[in-house]
């Protein structure tokens, strides 16, 4: 990740608090199991709203947009960031406790968003 001058020591303590809250909010989230994986996707991607958006559209200035991304890269780099092959401050924490069935919900749901291109 690049980070823009200045910005280092300001971003790294309150990313490092996101990541720490976000992480005690995934393992509550993942027992409750809904049947559907669409609805499991769904609740999941809440505690990925604060970075990339409600539905898969950056909020975060270096937050990536996640909406539309084919299902299988969006697995793929959750599976790098849970073993380790692919390191961020954040996702590897977020990453760690998802299991394949999470990510395979996270992957289905994120790239089922359609995203839509306007001319300016």
């Amino acid at each position: 990740m690049t980070q823009r001058p200045g910005v280092k020591g300001r971003r790294a303590a309150p990313a490092l608090l996101l990541a720490a809250a976000l992480a005690g909010v995934l393992p509550a989230v993942a027992w409750a199991q809904p049947a559907d994986k669409d609805a499991r996707g769904r609740q999941l991607a809440g505690a990925c709203a604060v970075c990339h958006g409600p539905r898969g559209i950056g909020a975060a200035p270096d937050a990536p947009h996640l909406a539309g991304q084919p299902e299988g890269y969006l697995q793929r780099q959750l599976r790098a960031f849970r073993g380790g092959e692919r390191r961020h401050e954040i996702m590897s924490v977020i990453a760690k406790p998802l299991s394949d069935a999470d990510i395979d919900a996270l992957a289905a749901f994120y790239a089922a968003q359609a995203i839509e291109l306007r001319d300016r």
